[in-house]
């Protein structure tokens, strides 16, 4: 396989500057988003991909349509690449869940969420889905949410659980590079870029 993947993540939110959890509620772009998303949109664009798949939420879906609009590709919507589903957390601040769930808000566990090893899952599901469409040696953008993006990418590059904190973040617009392995699976080629990677990350550097 020579496909390669871009998990890119959407644009800033209003909830997003509050630090609140957004998980699957429907929070659009602030006017900040939409900025971040046309300049983004511009830079991967010149990367030409064969395909684009997006979460169905709206901050992510807006997001994918700066990039159809640069490419002419029509995005595909995939629900598995929501965000994970955050429970009684969603709406609540950084500081608001830790000062109520200090144990809980260390691990990441929310009592009533999704399980991220679930989430990785189903977002690992939805790229391969958006696979289909992209031929050898193409290149899929798949546009969603911080935390599920994260979890797909430990589960495509198989970091073990009690690893995943070892990956970090993804600011907002930015993205990672997968690519394959020789031997099989995926390799982490960039993470939380905001800029084009270099040539050779592209090609074949044996």
């Amino acid at each position: 396989m020579t496909r390669r993947v871009i998990c890119w993540r959407h644009g800033q939110t209003q909830w997003n500057l509050e630090k609140r959890f957004q998980g699957q509620t429907d929070i659009p772009l602030d006017e900040t988003g939409h900025g971040q998303a046309r300049r983004a949109a511009r830079l991967l664009a010149s990367l030409r991909p064969d395909a684009i798949v997006c979460s169905d939420l709206r901050r992510a879906a807006d997001t994918a349509g700066y990039l159809a609009a640069e490419t002419g590709l029509v995005p595909e919507v995939d629900k598995g690449l929501r965000e994970r589903h955050g429970g009684s957390w969603e709406g609540l601040t950084r500081e608001e869940i830790r000062r109520r769930w200090p144990e809980e808000n260390a691990r990441m566990a929310i009592p009533d969420g999704e399980p991220i090893l679930d989430v990785g899952e189903r977002v690992h599901d939805a790229i391969r889905r958006g696979l289909a469409r992209v031929p050898e040696g193409g290149l899929l953008v798949a546009v969603g949410h911080g935390a599920a993006l994260r979890a797909g990418i430990n589960r495509m590059i198989g970091l073990p659980e009690e690893m995943r904190q070892a990956l970090g973040p993804l600011g907002n617009c930015s993205w990672s590079l997968l690519g394959p392995l020789h031997s099989g699976g995926w390799r982490l080629l960039e993470h939380n870029a905001s800029s084009l990677p270099e040539d050779r990350i592209l090609g074949d550097d044996r």
